[in-house]
């Protein structure tokens, strides 16, 4: 991924979060027979100095057994951020001199590394259980694996294999506008929160800070 020096995320803490913020990621790899592309939920940590992110397939998914085929091989998993569509007139300089156009800005992270498949039992069930605690952090009754018939979710994990990558190094983007005046940097903001449509919010808020 290009990454102009302005937009680029540098802190490790930032990219983290913006991975668990956004956990639904595309997990890709390459081998002989072309690219394969999965779309999975993830639970990322820092182990030490490693960032790990981990998911699971479906058994029949033959994804899995080409990433446990090619072991060495590096894959990657894209971690899409918030993202809007940039209007050139809620830029102030375009009144003045008419040189601006239409954009888009987001946020993305791009990890890469090897990949792990898991089949063990014993860390399927601690890594479905990760990731329900995850997303049912919220909510004032969270649901957990344990309100399930001990079967039933055992039946289940029989039908996944997990996978573990462990990034080697990352390609992280948040382009926010760095490259406009401030004067155009809230003219877009204020235009987003005005909007207020999908990402809209999230890219203003993003927006405001890069320039803060």
């Amino acid at each position: 991924m290009y990454v102009p020096a302005s937009f680029k995320i540098i802190e490790q803490s930032e990219v983290l979060a913006l991975m668990k913020a956004h956990p639904f990621a595309a997990l890709i790899s390459h081998d002989a027979e072309g690219l394969t592309a999965t779309h999975v939920p993830t639970v990322t940590r820092l182990e030490g100095e490693t960032l790990v992110a981990e998911c699971h397939l479906a058994r029949p998914n033959p994804h899995w057994k080409r990433l446990a085929a090619n072991p060495d091989a590096e894959a990657m998993m894209i971690f899409s951020g918030p993202d809007a569509y940039i209007r050139p007139g809620w830029y102030p300089s375009k009144a003045e001199g008419g040189k601006t156009v239409p954009t888009w800005n987001y946020a993305t992270v791009h990890a890469y590394g090897r990949v792990e498949v898991i089949q063990e039992g014993a860390w399927l069930l601690r890594h479905v259980t990760e990731l329900s605690e995850q997303q049912e952090s919220p909510y004032e009754m969270p649901w957990k694996t344990s309100d399930a018939p001990e079967q039933y979710i055992a039946a289940l994990i029989r039908g996944i294999v997990g996978v573990r990558l462990s990034v080697s190094r990352v390609d992280a983007k948040a382009k926010m506008g760095q490259n406009r005046d401030r004067r155009d940097i809230r003219g877009a903001a204020d235009g987003l929160a005005a909007r207020a449509q999908r990402s809209d919010l999230a890219v203003s808020a993003m927006m405001r800070a890069a320039r803060s």
